[in-house]
């Protein structure tokens, strides 16, 4: 604006000197007559001046339900329409023609026409916590369950690349795993949003067939999903796994479909990999019923591999997991090994009801396992798992959790003012309880010796946990939790004595964690 008004002043002298300067030299030397200013002509050029955009303060409240929910870096990709509508909201510095904002807290810069885009989003998450009741009970492996310890859940990074349709993810996670200091990779994939609310992907992706993985792990009611959303979704999908396909979605439903290969870095911890995993994923939900006040879903999701990686030890797995806490305790709940699989497949349904700022939701799903036909007079044995949960969530104060079409899912409370004592408010907060079962036992077998097939009796073990939190959200941007967990995993047939579970455990854990997104 100086510069401007600078040359402005240059322009009114030089007219001035123009019209009143003196006939001569001489004159001008011995008497200088006092100068008027002449009014400008309709064609002479007249000074403009710009003055600086007034910039409206941040918007800290009130907000309605949809421009409250927290912010999540895992939303689906925008189109090139619908990010050049976004960013048409926010505010941006123009430099040299390139935008530079923060749509939702996320730095970005865009050509002026937004073709062109980058931008880096980050979700961190840090737990702290421990166990109580956990003890050992004869010879028993005391197992690894610390009173008090930390995990850096997940360190991702989220960098886009855009070109109008075309846009590049690629997300390392310095927080991979239940274990602190494990780095991975969360995704790097290709999409292409030109086509009406469909995004069509290629590359390493997590392709949601659960409505709790579908709700983005920034969005959890709990630490950590279910057990049995954890067993089936990795089964041909989870975290990095090398996916073809894509989702549509309408206001009142959505599909999606992918084919599947191996995880990223499969090769790398097995190097003894000949052939790699092939499989699908698929999903689809519908709400039939809503309202201002009511929501209701419904959907299914199905996933099969249908060839799990050969290496050395032949086609082989193995189903286990945590006790839904992420703190790199030991695995009790197991399938013991399954070898010589010829696929493995899972399908079930899903349902979620809302109520005002009450919410219930949950979902089923069984699991076969089917064995190889050595021989040609023996049918492939075929061994079944299965696993719920049911999940309830109230919010107290701030805007009850709604409904994303673009997901087909439920999504968090709104924080309809800024955490802000002075002035009575106190940001948004939910509490939460949920029973979940996996049951892993069979008395199908999983071992095979030459062409017969041996029954050992029932393998495997079940799990039980009842979990209730609280989740308080301060603003879009930061999230605490608190949860309180509740187990119960039996033992299972060829347990030795001094395994961590040979008569089963049972036990407590209060953790909690704190989270950033952007």
């Amino acid at each position: 604006m100086h510069r401007e008004m600078m040359g402005e002043i240059h322009r009114l002298q030089a007219r001035v000197d123009k019209y009143e300067h003196t006939s001569n030299l001489q004159s001008r030397k011995i008497s200088r007559a006092p100068r008027t200013l002449t009014a400008a002509g309709p064609d002479d050029a007249q000074p403009q001046f710009r003055e600086d955009p007034v910039v409206p303060p941040a918007n800290h409240g009130p907000r309605s339900p949809n421009d409250s929910r927290i912010a999540l870096p895992e939303g689906p990709v925008q189109s090139w329409s619908s990010f050049k509508a976004a960013s048409a909201k926010d505010e941006s510095v123009d430099i040299g023609g390139i935008k530079i904002g923060f749509p939702k807290g996320r730095p970005t810069i865009a050509s002026d026409d937004k073709a062109y885009a980058f931008s880096i989003g980050l979700l961190a998450q840090e737990d702290f916590g421990g166990f109580m009741g956990v003890g050992q009970r004869g010879k028993e492996s005391a197992g690894n369950f610390n009173k008090f310890t930390e995990n850096a859940r997940r360190l991702r990074i989220y960098m886009s690349w855009r070109y109008k349709d075309w846009v590049v993810n690629v997300t390392p996670d310095f927080g991979a795993n239940n274990s602190d200091g494990t780095v991975g990779l969360f995704e790097a994939n290709m999409n292409y949003t030109g086509l009406h609310n469909t995004t069509l992907t290629v590359g390493y992706f997590q392709p949601r067939m659960e409505e709790d993985s579908a709700e983005r792990s920034g969005a959890f009611e709990f630490l950590e999903r279910p057990t049995i959303v954890d067993l089936v979704r990795n089964i041909a999908g989870g975290v990095a796994r090398f996916s073809i396909g894509g989702e549509h979605y309408e206001k009142r439903w959505l599909v999606a479909g992918y084919f599947t290969g191996q995880k990223y870095g499969d090769r790398t911890t097995d190097k003894t990999i000949t052939d790699s995993q092939t499989g699908a994923v698929f999903r689809a939900a519908g709400r039939p019923y809503v309202s201002k006040d009511i929501d209701v879903h419904v959907g299914v999701g199905a996933t099969a591999a249908f060839k799990v990686n050969q290496s050395g030890t032949g086609r082989t797995t193995t189903f286990k997991d945590n006790v839904e806490i992420p703190l790199g305790e030991t695995q009790l709940l197991t399938s013991n090994a399954l070898t010589n699989i010829s696929q493995i497949w899972a399908v079930g349904p899903q349902f979620g009801f809302r109520y005002k700022k009450f919410l219930l939701k949950g979902e089923y799903y069984h699991v076969g396992v089917q064995h190889d036909n050595v021989a040609a007079s023996i049918d492939p044995p075929a061994i079944g798992f299965d696993g719920w949960y049911v999940a309830a969530n109230y919010t107290l104060f701030g805007h009850g959790r709604g409904y994303n079409e673009k997901i087909a899912a439920f999504t968090t409370p709104g924080v309809e003012y800024d955490f802000d004592p002075a002035k009575g408010h106190w940001g948004a907060l939910e509490v939460s309880g949920r029973w979940s079962v996996t049951d892993l036992r069979t008395s199908g077998t999983t071992k095979m010796t030459g062409t017969v097939i041996s029954t050992a009796g029932e393998t495997g073990n079940k799990q039980t946990v009842w979990q209730g939190g609280l989740n308080w959200y301060p603003n879009q941007h930061i999230k605490v939790m608190l949860d309180y967990t509740h187990f119960s995993v039996s033992s299972y047939n060829g347990a030795k004595s001094t395994d961590a579970n040979f008569f089963g455990r049972s036990g407590n854990a209060v953790v909690g964690r704190v989270q950033a997104a952007f």
